[in-house]
């Protein structure tokens, strides 16, 4: 492939990765406590949208607290899985063969 076809292919790639940037924005994810006393929305770009706490939660604070960090890092920990897994095909899609890169 000459330098400008390649040129080219990467330019396309770099298209569809926007496209699927902006599609993971639409993407929504929810993550919960184990008891259902936490829910929290966020999108495939780690964005989050919505928190919604029990009423029994705001009684403690401490507790409170460990229900955000818990729930909030498996919500992250989920985007950001689903975000990589994303970009991932759209390159190995959209990448014309570089050598040593495997894809």
């Amino acid at each position: 492939m000459d330098l400008m076809g390649m040129m080219g292919k990467l330019q396309e790639a770099q298209a569809k990765v926007e496209e699927a940037r902006k599609r993971m924005d639409t993407v929504m994810l929810q993550e919960k406590s184990r008891d259902d006393l936490l829910t929290v929305k966020i999108t495939a770009n780690r964005e989050l949208k919505s928190i919604e706490i029990d009423q029994s939660l705001l009684e403690d604070k401490e507790q409170l607290e460990d229900y955000l960090i818990v729930t909030l890092n498996k919500a992250i920990q989920n985007a950001s899985r689903v975000h990589e897994e994303e970009l991932a095909k759209v390159a190995k899609e959209g990448l014309p063969p570089i050598p040593g890169l495997g894809l």
